[in-house]
C-alpha cells in the first residue's frame, strides 16, 4: 500500500500528458480544414505542427491529422467549433471555445464547470471582447525592434512577450505578440517567418476591452476557475479579461 501514491501520481500525469496531445491534434486538424495541408503556406499548421513536435507527438500522428483535417482521407474530420459566453468569479469576462465531435455532450458538461466555479456563471459578453488576429513569434535578435516589425508585417500592435508568460518563446530570444485585423493573420504569419521570426501561435482570437482590477487572492481564485475550464478535454481556448 506505501507506494500506491506513486503509480497513482504517474497515472495523473500519464492522463494530463495525453490531454496536452489530444489538444495538440486537434488544433493540427483544425489548422489543416481552414488553410490546407502545405505547411510552407499555411502559418496557423505550421505553429501547431511545431508545438506537438515540441511535445513528442510522432510524426505518424501529425500526418494522420494533417490528412485527416485537410479532408484527404476517408475519414472525414467531425470536430466542430462551439463558442461558450460566460463570467468567472469576480465577474472576469471569459470565452470559451471548444472543439468537439458531440455539443450534445460537452455543452452541459462545460456548463456544470461553469456552475462548479460558484460565482461563474454563463451569459452573453462578446461586447466586451474585440476579435483580432493574433501571432505570437520569436527572434534570434534579442534587440529586435518590435515596432518595426510589426509596420512591415502589417500588423495593428505588437508588445513585447515573455517566456514566463509563454513557454513557447524561449529566454534568450526576443518574443511578441501581434495583433492584427482579421483578414490580414495569415499575410504577418508569412511575412515574419519570411524575416527571421520563428511563429509559435497564429490563429483568430478575443482580446479583452478592458482588464478588471483583481487583488492576488482574487487573481488566484479566478486562475484556478480558469484551470478547471482548460482542463476539459474539449476545450480548445480560454480568453479571459486578466492580465
Amino acid at each position: 500500500m506505501g507506494r500506491q501514491w506513486l503509480q497513482a501520481k504517474r497515472d495523473v500525469a500519464n492522463l494530463k500528458k495525453g490531454q496536452a496531445v489530444n489538444k495538440l491534434v486537434k488544433e493540427v486538424m483544425v489548422a489543416a480544414k481552414l488553410g490546407g495541408a502545405d505547411v510552407a503556406s499555411n502559418a496557423r499548421l505550421a505553429a501547431a505542427v511545431e508545438k506537438a513536435r515540441r511535445q513528442s507527438v510522432t510524426r505518424d500522428v501529425i500526418e494522420r491529422a494533417i490528412k485527416k483535417g485537410a479532408g484527404l482521407t476517408d475519414d472525414k474530420m467531425t470536430l466542430e467549433l462551439v463558442t461558450f459566453e460566460g463570467y468567472t468569479p469576480h465577474k472576469i469576462p471569459v470565452i470559451v471555445e471548444v472543439l468537439t465531435d458531440n455539443n450534445n455532450r460537452s455543452a452541459p458538461e462545460i456548463r456544470v464547470l461553469f456552475k462548479r466555479g460558484h460565482l461563474g456563471a454563463a451569459g452573453s459578453n462578446r461586447f466586451l471582447f474585440d476579435h483580432f488576429g493574433l501571432v505570437e513569434a520569436h527572434h534570434a535578435d534579442v534587440n529586435a525592434d518590435l515596432e518595426v516589425a510589426a509596420i512591415e508585417a502589417g500588423a495593428q500592435d505588437v508588445s513585447p512577450l515573455t517566456h514566463a508568460e509563454n513557454d513557447d518563446i524561449p529566454a534568450d530570444r526576443a518574443g511578441a505578440r501581434f495583433v492584427t485585423a482579421r483578414p490580414d493573420l495569415h499575410a504577418v504569419s508569412q511575412w515574419l517567418s519570411q524575416h527571421g521570426w520563428t511563429v509559435t501561435t497564429s490563429e483568430l482570437g478575443f482580446v479583452a476591452k478592458m482588464f478588471p482590477e483583481l487583488s492576488d487572492e482574487q487573481r488566484a481564485e479566478v486562475g484556478e476557475f480558469l484551470h478547471g475550464i482548460d482542463e476539459h478535454d474539449d476545450v480548445h481556448r480560454v480568453w479571459a479579461a486578466m492580465k
